[in-house]
């Protein structure tokens, strides 16, 4: 087995391990070096499937070709800022005081 096989196998094996008490981190799925297509060792399909379960969007990029870079840094954002709003009825922690 490959090292890119046994990182996704691992990714798969602890991806379902999130409880409820970080439930708010957020997760995004990236596969990188989307530009040497003839070397793939995991599909676009199986990402997005992996995904899909772990429930967080699912990315593919090449630092590269600079495809998809900046439109993963804004998700990036995008992810902290959603996982950055309080939820009254479920404070983080006992150093929250939502008024």
């Amino acid at each position: 087995m490959s090292y890119t096989a046994h990182v996704f196998l691992s990714l798969n094996k602890i991806g379902g391990r999130q409880n409820e008490r970080y439930e708010k981190v957020p997760v995004i799925l990236v596969g990188n070096k989307v530009d040497l297509e003839s070397e793939r060792e995991v599909s676009s399909s199986e990402g997005r499937a992996l995904a899909e379960e772990w429930g967080c969007p699912f990315m593919e990029t090449s630092a590269k070709s600079k495809t998809m870079v900046d439109e993963l840094f804004a998700e990036i954002v995008r992810q902290m800022n959603y996982a950055a709003q309080p939820d009254k009825d479920d404070p983080c922690c006992s150093a929250c005081n939502i008024q």
